[in-house]
């Protein structure tokens, strides 16, 4: 599907730095390390439909997929570190700068090695901690952000907030194929969590999004992200009966639904980003059980681009896993319908939250969401976000105490 892409001014503000924390410290910050420091200590649950996390969902199990690549990767990046940055990659598995993400540019609560910091060799060690976790696809669309961001430096000139290598990797734990371990890439657009216990593997959450969408010029001219979250997004709406319509599709205009909690217009619809780990969310839209034999398979194919991201194995395992749960599946959808529409949806199901969003500009000065700038957000419900249901029953069985789920 063809995308009419178009073009917009810079915004002007202030410049905001993406490397360091400013003093004095912005209101938009303090506010911002308020929410982290408070949704930490917070008792955690994971995001549910009510409130009480469903049980049983994610079993402690051996899958047969090995996880040596993952931890060769990590081990190898790890051998090749200095003293200083091994004391500033490294952190307990139970620590709570897991949760301290956010998809933003400005440097706020940003944790472990700037990549921009390590030579060529190291990076490329770095990106294969993230590589072997991932699919080819997964990768590309990964480092396809990262070669965005440096693109909206150069439409901008603000090379304080942005550039392609301004991500930080943090290692949780000592890479292992029978203790529990992971590792996050965090940085503006990009936010990648992998844990893995045993041979079972959790990539969430995980926010992929850039502004823009597509590199007209410049260093990285042709890339472009979520055409395929974009049409195939499309494709189901358009492919519903007028009266499936009217259950799935609850707005026909995002620009009067942002969000109502009082979070910046710049995050748009999402309800699955930074800093909302114990999010409460109902089920919305159209069940999948409505939906026809080749409807669903449509849907399955949509989700499979998300899961996908993960590597091949891995994802069939999640996949077959969303399968199970395909009848309690929710579809939601805000905006509209035609090839150029803007809109956000929404794939809700006891075992992955999807959502995708067009928004307005923050770099470029459009007013209205577009299809330059999308935000997408992939989140596993009933508490086994950063793996802590799996860890949960890993610490009971093998440690008899409650460790990083308490």
């Amino acid at each position: 599907m063809s995308t009419v892409m178009p073009t917009f001014g810079v915004r002007q503000r202030n410049p905001i730095s993406a490397r360091q924390l400013p003093s004095p410290l912005p209101p938009m910050a303090a506010q911002m390390l308020a929410r982290a420091d408070a949704e930490a200590a917070a008792p955690y649950r994971g995001i549910t439909v009510d409130g009480t996390p469903l049980v049983g969902l994610f079993p402690l199990r051996a899958t047969g997929v090995s996880t040596e690549s993952l931890r060769a990767a990590a081990q190898g990046f790890l051998a090749d570190l200095n003293h200083a940055q091994r004391q500033t990659v490294a952190f307990p598995l139970e620590d709570a700068a897991w949760q301290r993400w956010s998809n933003i540019h400005a440097f706020t609560m940003r944790h472990g090695l700037l990549l921009e910091d390590l030579d060529s060799d190291m990076r490329d060690k770095a990106l294969e901690v993230m590589h072997a976790a991932l699919s080819e696809r997964g990768f590309t669309t990964a480092r396809d952000i990262m070669k965005l961001n440096y693109t909206i430096g150069e439409i901008t000139q603000r090379w304080d907030e942005y550039g392609d290598w301004v991500y930080w990797l943090s290692i949780f734990g000592q890479p292992s194929l029978d203790q529990p371990w992971g590792w996050q890439m965090d940085g503006h657009h990009l936010i990648v969590n992998c844990v893995v216990v045993g041979d079972q593997l959790v990539l969430t959450p995980m926010f992929m999004g850039s502004e823009p969408t597509y590199a007209e010029a410049g260093k990285y001219a042709g890339t472009r992200v979520f055409d395929a979250e974009e049409s195939l997004g499309l494709a189901l709406v358009r492919s519903l009966t007028a009266k499936q319509r009217r259950e799935a599709v609850l707005a026909d205009s995002i620009l009067s639904t942002a969000v109502s909690d009082r979070r910046p217009p710049a995050e748009g619809r999402v309800q699955g980003g930074a800093l909302r780990d114990n999010l409460v969310l109902p089920y919305e839209g159209l069940p999948a059980a409505s939906l026809a034999p080749d409807q669903q398979e449509r849907l399955l194919e949509l989700v499979e681009v998300y899961v996908g991201r993960m590597r091949p194995e891995h994802s069939r395992i999640k996949m077959d896993e969303v399968r199970q749960h395909l009848a309690e599946t929710h579809f939601m959808w805000l905006g509209g319908v035609e090839e150029d529409s803007v809109f956000y949806y929404r794939i809700h199901s006891p075992v992955v939250l999807i959502e995708f969003d067009h928004l307005r500009g923050v770099a470029l000065d459009n007013d209205e969401p577009a299809r330059t700038h999308i935000h997408t957000v992939v989140r596993t419900p009933n508490g086994n976000d950063y793996g802590r249901d799996l860890l949960r029953q890993h610490y009971a069985r093998f440690h008899q105490q409650a460790g990083v789920a308490s």
